[in-house]
């Protein structure tokens, strides 16, 4: 094993950073259960202090609950729209 780290692109540096964030639905449990979407617990923290962010969020579950309806997988629910990534 070599005792030298390797330079990471930055789009390698870009998905470390995304899949180092603890990923989970605003209730907690599995969003196989309540049909929630899945974000990062800082994005659900900060949607849930403001009546505004609650909207969004509950509008993101609602797209979400109807796309898994229909038997899609993923669902463009825009909770991650403008993020830089």
């Amino acid at each position: 094993m070599p005792t030298h780290k390797r330079r990471l692109a930055a789009a390698q540096k870009s998905l470390k950073k995304w899949s180092d964030q603890k990923w989970r639905t605003s209730s907690g449990k599995p969003s196989g259960e309540t049909g929630e979407v899945y974000a990062p617990s800082a994005t659900i923290a900060s949607l849930k202090s403001s009546k505004a962010g609650k909207k969004k969020l509950a509008a993101a579950t609602k797209k979400k609950r109807e796309a898994t309806k229909k038997g899609e997988q993923y669902a463009k629910h825009g909770l991650h729209k403008g993020k830089k990534r």
